[in-house]
């Protein structure tokens, strides 16, 4: 058994019945390099139940402790059932790529269901007419709780449970698992109330840690050495959520992105996040609601310790990086934006990233909770001053080829949670020689993907050099 930390319950309490919060990814794989050219979907559910010891949290139930006195728990669930989780659909002829997206966004909408660990695949066929994907591939649709993994620990776990080659791996280890004894309400109760009698002790020790890095900050940001974080203006992306969901994703040579970062000395990032710009500049001109300030994203920051084996729980902090969109040339944007995310780097940096994550465990539970769903019941997003405009996350993927039950890996695009108040979301990844942007948005806030990614590709061509 084991407790959740600050951060990883905090993802708990901001979800909401319009606001699931989970993340996932759409890939795509060709069926024909496997064995006699198919996957059998029994063959997938084999698999996994094979590799589960190389992601815990696939059989790991959460338990809440009574009134929110305490961070929950993770607890090895005996009653592991992969063909709950694991569901076989089909898309109707022609199969085509908008037919995926919005069976896609209809999956990516529903929450996680909170009595069985927090994950669902989906096995998607029929993909038979879609441009630049063979016919007769099919999808996997994966859903997990934010709460469980980030979105680096995600794609390693994804590539334990695949392979290098289209053979099928035997792997050790899985009789070594063992499942955990249940705890009851009272067992839950009594851990809470020696937890929060040492929290007191252990939040005086955070801090004698941590204020000399505090102090440095304030210093330095009195005295011009640091630049504060942006201000945020308003967009139709920052405001409460419906319940429903859309989903696009597009794919550039990666060469090209390579390209346009070396144009100015920048890095794969800044050209990523460039590209995201114009097409947010772009989109909301058309729309007449393009504010006169420049548009911010949050940018999450890997922080996990490379040496450490662990996959589990979130190890990742935040920068807030300028878009630049008041900007008209391209190019001058995509400088101003190098500029811009050094800026940001300097001052995530000057903050502990390890402090930063710690301090999430020093705020009340029950405060958390509450303060989450006051917030939701009413409509606080629409009237709070925006922290972010929209949230870019790059997680650099595979340059080799892998294998799913034999089936070549084709392609793939991330999904991540849409939040009140911030309800366009990219996903950046990579594979072979193609970088993949996933859009994730509340369908109210952007009922035209299609349009959306139109945006995104005239702001790639207006970069290239």
């Amino acid at each position: 058994m084991q407790q959740l930390n600050g951060l990883d319950s905090a993802f708990l309490f901001m979800e909401t019945p319009n606001a699931p919060m989970h993340f996932g990814s759409v890939a795509i794989f060709d069926p024909s390099t496997a064995p006699e050219g198919v996957v059998r979907f029994k063959r997938i559910i084999q698999t996994l139940k094979e590799r589960a010891h190389l992601a815990p949290y696939l059989r790991q139930r959460l338990y809440e402790v009574p009134f929110n006195l305490d961070f929950p728990y993770w607890v090895r669930d005996e009653a592991f059932d992969p063909e709950f989780h694991i569901r076989h659909v089909a898309l109707p002829k022609p199969g085509d790529w908008r037919q995926l997206c919005i069976q896609v966004a209809r999956l990516h909408s529903r929450a996680l269901d909170r009595t069985r660990p927090l994950w669902e695949l989906y096995v998607i066929e029929g993909l038979d007419n879609v441009e630049g994907i063979p016919p007769g591939c099919f999808a996997f649709v994966s859903k997990t709780h934010h709460a469980a993994i980030d979105g680096k620990s995600s794609y390693d776990i994804a590539s334990a449970l695949c392979d290098p080659t289209p053979e099928i791996r035997q792997l050790e280890g899985a009789s070594e698992w063992t499942a955990d004894k249940a705890p009851t309400l009272l067992e839950l109760a009594a851990m809470a109330h020696e937890n929060n009698i040492k929290k007191p002790r252990r939040y005086l020790d955070f801090l004698r840690k941590t204020l000399s890095s505090w102090e440095n900050v304030t210093e330095a940001l009195a005295n011009g050495n640091l630049n504060p974080a942006p201000a945020v203006p308003r967009t139709r992306f920052n405001r409460v959520l419906s319940q429903n969901r859309v989903f696009e994703g597009v794919t550039f040579p990666l060469e090209e992105i390579k390209q346009i970062k070396n144009s100015v000395g920048g890095t794969v990032n800044d050209a990523v996040l460039a590209i995201c710009a114009g097409a947010l500049r772009r989109y909301l001109l058309e729309k007449d609601e393009l504010p006169k300030e420049s548009l911010v994203s949050m940018c999450p920051i890997n922080v996990r310790d490379p040496k450490s084996t662990s996959t589990e729980g979130n190890h990742v902090v935040s920068m807030a990086v300028s878009l630049h969109t008041d900007i008209v040339d391209p190019k001058e944007r995509l400088k101003a934006i190098c500029v811009s995310t050094r800026s940001a780097k300097e001052y995530t940096n000057a903050i502990d990233a390890k402090s930063m994550i710690e301090m999430a465990d020093f705020i009340p539970t029950q405060l958390s909770a509450l303060g989450a769903r006051v917030a939701a019941e009413n409509g606080l997003a629409n009237f709070a001053t925006p922290t972010v405009n929209t949230v870019i996350t790059n997680v650099p993927g595979s340059q080799y080829p892998f294998y799913s039950n034999g089936a070549l890996f084709v392609r793939g695009w991330g999904l991540g949670p849409s939040t009140d108040g911030n309800g366009l979301f990219h996903s950046i990844g990579s594979y072979c020689d193609e970088l993949c942007i996933g859009v994730t948005c509340c369908r109210v806030m952007m009922p035209d993907p299609a349009h959306y990614a139109k945006c995104l590709e005239d702001s790639f061509a207006e970069l290239r050099p």
